[in-house]
């Protein structure tokens, strides 16, 4: 198989669309089976195997061929599922993204305390974006922005994404009077730069080798949310108010 993304572009459309019928015939002919390219399973088979494949070698040096062989199915398997290799990997990025926004969204749900609310997002988030994976992952996407800018723009921003899940966690505080702002949108832009202390940076550019301490995310979180109330916090409001009239 073509080791490039463009090599990858060019297959012959009927060999392609060959190992789809092939797979199809052999599906339909199987009662209980699911249909060419719908198996769950099978779809996430090749997508761990393709996970494993590009945080070992890049999105550049791997190759369907590596990803076929990881995930331990045939070539007309793998492209009855997916098209190229970008379409894996955007695939696999949607994938992460929703696996952990479920786990945030779940968070966040557990908690009707503002505060408690947002230390738990904290760790999960700051945990989340100094992980291994992501970071490596991060770079991925980096290193190919020039030339695949559409991924770059997929894999930052979705119809779904950690933005909006605080933004409906901090609405529902500020319909609730605990939280005051005429701009909710600027809110959640300076809590996730709050939490993310300098950390993400670190991690992303290699200057911080390991994942930070427990007690080193506590100690950004806790910061942060000390910092964010301040600002929007309805205790705090009312103080700024009283110093206005008298100012």
């Amino acid at each position: 198989m073509p080791k490039s993304l463009k090599e990858a572009s060019l297959i012959v459309p009927a060999a392609k669309e060959a190992a789809r019928k092939d797979v199809s015939d052999r599906d339909a002919g199987a009662s209980g089976r699911f249909a060419a390219g719908s198996d769950p399973a099978k779809r996430e088979q090749i997508l761990e195997g393709a996970k494993r494949v590009f945080m070992k070698m890049g999105f550049d040096a791997a190759s369907m061929n590596d990803i076929t062989r990881e995930a331990g199915v045939s070539k007309g398997t793998i492209y009855v599922y997916f098209e190229n290799k970008e379409d894996l990997f955007i695939a696999m990025v949607e994938s992460e993204r929703a696996a952990f926004l479920a786990s945030v969204r779940s968070v966040l749900a557990g908690h009707q305390d503002i505060r408690e609310g947002l230390y738990a997002f904290g760790v999960t988030f700051l945990t989340h974006m100094t992980d291994e994976k992501v970071v490596t992952a991060m770079r991925i996407v980096l290193g190919v922005r020039e030339r695949m800018p559409g991924l770059c723009r997929h894999f930052f921003a979705g119809p779904q994404n950690l933005r909006t899940v605080l933004h409906g966690f901090l609405e529902t505080h500020v319909a609730e009077g605990r939280l005051i702002t005429d701009d909710l949108e600027l809110a959640v832009g300076q809590f996730l730069d709050l939490v993310s202390g300098s950390f993400f940076k670190l991690r992303l550019f290699g200057t911080m080798e390991t994942p930070p301490p427990r007690e080193e995310i506590d100690r950004v979180i806790n910061g942060a949310i000390r910092v964010f109330m301040a600002a929007y916090g309805r205790h705090d409001v009312s103080v700024i108010e009283k110093a206005k009239e008298h100012a």
